[in-house]
């Protein structure tokens, strides 16, 4: 059971250490940023309930999401020659129903969406982009709204005024923090495709086999 899902298991795993790092040393800084202030500081427990802490969680699993958003619905239409992140040269769009094994194509092990016609299978063929699209949405509203609270805090301390989420939306802080992240993933999906074409790393699913050549598309190792 454990090997099966061990990829997920083991991301996980990474997930939650990393969380467990992020919360630690980000309530130290915090903690020595008070001080510096001549605050006192707040602790592990109420940094993490705090919006400072929200909002750099937010902020990059919102980055994460979109990034997976539009590589599903890019590699629908675009590909990239000799990559294996893209589909064969000859199979942009979304391909016939035989080819997609939906409907009457459907083989015994085919979810049962895939077997209806009509709004059903409508859903199911674009879950993947929906869900993925649904969580970044819902992590750049979070993002949005811990960020007004946390940039009104950092007010309030200097004596300044809050901002509403209307005025923090609109804000050069929230927008440079959001482009940042963003840039970051056009960045490294650019460089996975592109240098897997050229390289190789045997055995994986998202490498094209060692010897196979530089044009090869759509092959995985």
């Amino acid at each position: 059971m454990l090997w099966r899902n061990g990829l997920t298991l083991v991301f996980l795993l990474f997930l939650l250490l990393s969380l467990v790092g992020q919360a630690v040393a980000g309530a130290r800084l915090f903690d020595e940023e008070q001080r510096a202030a001549g605050l006192d500081p707040v602790g592990l427990l109420a940094y993490v309930g705090s919006s400072s802490f929200a909002v750099d969680l937010a902020e990059n699993w919102q980055s994460e999401y979109l990034q997976f958003f539009l590589f599903v619905v890019a590699t629908v239409w675009l590909v990239q020659v000799g990559s294996p992140e893209s589909k064969p040269l000859d199979g942009v769009g979304r391909e016939s129903d035989e080819e997609q094994r939906v409907g009457e194509h459907a083989g015994p092990g085919a979810p049962s969406w895939a077997r209806r016609r009509g709004w059903r299978l409508a859903v199911y063929s674009r879950s993947l982009s929906l869900v993925m699209g649904g969580i970044f949405l819902l992590a750049w509203v979070a993002q949005s709204v811990a960020g007004a609270a946390a940039y009104s805090e950092e007010q309030m301390r200097d004596l300044q005024d809050p901002v509403t989420w209307w005025q923090y939306v609109r804000m050069p802080e929230f927008w440079s923090r959001t482009l940042q992240n963003w840039q970051s993933e056009f960045l490294a999906v650019a460089s996975m495709v592109l240098f897997a074409v050229y390289l190789r790393e045997r055995g994986s699913s998202q490498s094209k086999p060692v010897g196979a050549s530089h044009t090869t598309t759509g092959v995985d190792g």
